[in-house]
């Protein structure tokens, strides 16, 4: 296809500039070409049929004359610089026509097809108005993105031709993980556990951190109770312990190839992305350091430990946009690297696929190395469709013979698991939908029992 073909091409395809036909003015053409081609029985002259099309031709270039030119017209996006994935949210278009024309117009904003549009944009405004049209958009794939076009098509009252504009309209976008999970967290943290059956625990008696006194209640450890200020109060009051903070919590993030399998909502580093940052924002404000650590061949992102919840919005930056790498994952590598830049003892999250991660025997030895000075355990998202074969009924040699396969499949897990476990090297594997409770659960637990 030649240049002036593809330019010609780009105009029908809402691109560049220029005067285009309409479907209303292609079918009064038609029109009169069926009323002159039947006038012909009667012999017209072909002067009258070319006063015809003459007439129709500067009645149409009238109708274009009644058209706002393109610089009479401005335009403005108001868009937000972050969205999370798979949320809505409101793209505005400011529209403002100088001109003493009304118009019709639609139009495609140049954002990117990843994002869910309903295109184009019908519309309407008067002369010498400014209007907003609003439209809603979802960003399905993290990353980050920038806008520069708006293409723009306007017609007059008749709407015989139509002129397209392009307006250069910069922004950028940045489409970071979902973070319902996360808010939920830290709008009610009881709530968000006892969805999951568990409840967040006081400190178990004899260590952690005074925190206040208060009235004595049924449940509470006697051994707690403070008898100076039972004795000068004449009311039964005890002491309130929480864990030591400034703990260092250390989460390993895999990129590599498996953890691109799709689930119901995303892919598995999805899920995990949300749960990382779950974990983190329930550490964060209690005073202890988080680091993250993104990996697969190579590492890919790595954030020192920091505390305060200013922190989490530095690991959201660096994390928001990775990406499932097709290779293999380096465990050895990431634990070598991991020993060079986390000296002090941490609890180290590491999420990942547990059934790849079983097969890695040289893994083990590094591991052995990172247990003896901090608290390891492994998160994987549990594999839905083996647990429904097992599940299944063997009403048939078929299903029989796949629900045999997966039992298999599920005890040779487990047996490696218990191999792993025995060193020291806990492992968990959630449902998707509940990774992020199991996670934060376990990090409470370990704070509450004080093993770090």
């Amino acid at each position: 296809m030649t240049r002036s073909l593809k330019s010609l091409w780009g105009r029908f395809l809402f691109q560049d500039r220029g005067v285009l036909p309409t479907k209303r003015l292609l079918w009064i053409f038609v029109f009169v070409s069926i009323v002159l081609l039947i006038r012909t029985v009667w012999d017209i002259s072909w002067t009258f049929i070319i006063i015809v099309n003459s007439v129709v031709l500067l009645v149409s270039l009238l109708d274009l004359r009644k058209s706002p030119n393109k610089h009479q017209l401005s335009f403005k996006r108001k868009i937000q610089s972050e969205m999370e994935r798979g949320l809505s949210y409101p793209v505005q278009i400011e529209i403002r026509n100088s001109s003493r024309h009304s118009l019709s117009f639609r139009f495609i904003d140049g954002i990117s097809q990843s994002f869910h549009n309903h295109f184009p944009f019908h519309g309407e405004m008067q002369k010498e108005e400014t209007i907003v049209a609003t439209y809603e958009t979802t960003a399905e794939i993290r990353g980050r993105y920038e806008i520069h076009n708006l293409y723009f098509r306007y017609k007059s009252v008749l709407g015989l031709w139509e002129k397209q504009v392009t307006a250069v309209l910069h922004d950028e976008v940045k489409v970071i993980p979902d973070l319902t999970v996360t808010r939920n967290y830290l709008e009610n943290a009881q709530k968000f556990l006892l969805y999951d059956g568990l409840k967040i625990r006081k400190h178990q008696s004899g260590g952690g951190e005074f925190t206040k006194i208060r009235s004595f209640v049924v449940g509470d450890d006697p051994r707690k109770i403070n008898w100076r200020q039972t004795a000068k109060l004449q009311q039964v009051m005890t002491n309130e312990y929480e864990p030591e903070h400034g703990k260092y919590i250390t989460i390993l993030i895999d990129c590599g190839r498996m953890m691109g399998a799709e689930l119901t909502k995303g892919n598995r580093l999805e899920h995990v992305l949300e749960a990382a940052l779950t974990v983190a924002a329930a550490a964060l404000p209690k005073g202890d350091y988080v680091s993250v650590l993104a990996f697969s061949r190579d590492v890919k992102a790595y954030v020192p430990p920091a505390k305060e919840m200013a922190h989490l919005q530095t690991i959201l930056q660096a994390i928001y946009n990775l990406k499932v790498d097709p290779a293999e994952s380096n465990y050895a590598a990431v634990f070598t690297y991991l020993q060079t830049v986390q000296k002090k003892r941490s609890l180290i999250l590491l999420f990942s696929d547990v059934r790849t991660f079983l097969h890695e025997e040289s893994a083990l030895t590094y591991l052995k190395r990172l247990r003896q000075r901090h608290l390891f355990l492994m998160i994987g998202i549990e594999d839905e469709l083996l647990r429904r074969k097992i599940k299944e009924k063997p009403v048939d040699i078929q299903n029989t013979m796949m629900k045999s396969i997966a039992q298999q499949q599920m005890l040779i897990k487990k047996r490696e698991k218990t191999k792993w476990e025995s060193q020291g090297l806990q492992m968990i594997e959630a449902r998707e939908e509940k990774l992020a409770i199991t996670v934060v659960s376990h990090y409470i637990d370990v704070m509450n029992r004080g093993l770090l």
